[in-house]
């Protein structure tokens, strides 16, 4: 369960210094630069989202997810 939390936290952090550091990015280097930047970040919370919500098939406590490779028949 940490290691999907750390996962998350650390894409979201990683979106959201992209966002934050293209207004920088856009004086500095120009505006393809800062979109490229921002097209990034866009694409990122979706991949957070899925990788948070994977189940860890080697954490005992995520034993009870209901789908997934721990899934008991």
């Amino acid at each position: 369960m940490k290691r999907r939390v750390r996962r998350y936290a650390w894409l979201m952090g990683t979106c959201l210094v992209l966002f934050a550091g293209s207004l920088p990015v856009y004086y500095l280097l120009g505006v393809e630069w800062a979109v490229a930047m921002c097209a990034v970040a866009m694409v990122l919370p979706p991949i957070a989202v899925i990788i948070g919500n994977s189940s860890d098939p080697t954490d005992p406590a995520d034993h009870d997810a209901r789908y997934g490779p721990n899934r008991e028949r």
